[in-house]
């Protein structure tokens, strides 16, 4: 067991676990971020993406150890102050999700694509969300919100 000082959502959080746990059992057990889901554990579905420095990372598969400095951004962290980013509020407005189950990995992924490239097309959005799985095929709405969301909300 050690101990680990992480950056998450903006804050250092200290937690205590084996070097190998992934980032996250760590989140949901250890910090209470339940935001971020478990899907499949071998980093295939996309459920557990959470943004390392800005970049899509499967949770899943993120051993704490391998975190270092870096910051950790979950989906608790995607709207820090409380008001929905124009990306989550475009998914409320164009009703994306059904089960909801894979959302908070849609959404990080998603996020973290609209940063790198504000006015993406078809085939950026179907690149940068292929490795997001959703049961319920919510895919048509989820390209239709990041599209919502890169035009500034307007329908």
């Amino acid at each position: 067991m050690a101990t680990w000082h992480l950056q998450i959502n903006g804050n250092e959080r200290v937690v205590e676990a084996e070097s190998d746990t992934p980032l996250l059992w760590v989140l949901r057990d250890s910090l209470q971020l339940v935001g971020t889901k478990y899907g499949c554990g071998v980093g295939l579905c996309g459920s557990c993406t959470v943004h390392l420095d800005g970049a899509p990372v499967r949770s899943c598969q993120l051993p704490v150890s391998a975190v270092g400095a870096a910051q950790v951004t979950t989906i608790e962290g995607l709207a820090p102050q409380g008001t929905l980013t124009a990306l989550q509020q475009a998914w409320v407005d164009l009703d994306v999700a059904q089960c909801g189950y894979c959302q908070a990995g849609q959404l990080m992924s998603a996020a973290a694509l609209l940063a790198k490239t504000p006015h993406p097309d078809d085939a950026a959005i179907d690149a940068a969300m292929g490795g997001n799985l959703c049961r319920c095929a919510t895919y048509t709405r989820v390209r239709a919100a990041i599209h919502h969301a890169a035009k500034g909300g307007a329908r």
